[in-house]
């Protein structure tokens, strides 16, 4: 498969694009001017994942073209307000419509409200992160909006907090509701998830929740 990564940078995105190629699937890794990404990529360097730097159409219109899939590993460098989610899935889906792409996975977070959350996750656990998070989540849940809005074969994936253990292919998923004790997940299984996702084409149109 021909797989395109935007956030191919962060620690998830890198995991990713590892796996990617360990698969023998050909990578395009979209990343912020300057950041260090795996070797074997090809890398294409788009301002959306670097806030304030405005986004070429056309790189991602070259990036994008002929891809089977992105798979958007986005995410916010700190706790401060950000778009960086927001812009960066508009702008993609945007070039994704002109190069006729369909499949989109995005990442998300767990710590937005959903089904399956029991009271206490409901009540307590849930509003102290939303506070503590609230520009990174509000930028998620923006991201998830225009998503679910758009017409590509899209599929949602929240991951719990995520660790840097190895992967272990023994991870929980949940079709559209949130994991009973679902607390933690390595970033190695979370990607092995995003790709299975990519590669298979199944839970178009839904969420997926994934946890060890």
């Amino acid at each position: 498969m021909r797989i395109v990564v935007l956030g191919a940078s962060g620690r998830t995105g890198r995991e990713v694009v590892t796996q990617a190629l360990a698969e023998g699937h050909e990578v395009v890794a979209v990343a912020r001017p300057g950041s260090g990404v795996p070797g074997g990529a090809t890398v294409v360097r788009a301002g959306f994942d670097d806030p304030g730097d405005p986004d070429d159409s056309g790189v991602l219109d070259g990036a994008v073209r002929g891809a089977d899939a992105v798979v958007s590993a986005l995410g916010a460098r700190g706790r401060g307000p950000t778009r960086v989610c927001t812009d960066g899935v508009t702008a993609v889906l945007a070039a994704m419509a002109r190069t006729g792409v369909r499949r989109l996975v995005v990442v998300s977070a767990s710590g937005l409200p959903g089904a399956g959350d029991d009271l206490a996750v409901r009540w307590l656990v849930k509003p102290i992160l939303q506070r503590v998070f609230r520009h990174p989540y509000a930028d998620m849940t923006r991201m998830e909006e225009i998503v679910r809005a758009s017409d590509r074969d899209w599929t949602i994936v929240r991951p719990p907090q995520l660790t840097d253990g190895p992967r272990t292919g023994s991870y929980r998923r949940a079709l559209d509701r949130h994991l009973p004790r679902g607390h933690r997940v390595a970033r190695a299984d979370l990607a092995a998830e995003l790709l299975r996702l990519a590669r298979e084409g199944d839970a178009v149109g839904h969420l997926v929740a994934v946890a060890d």
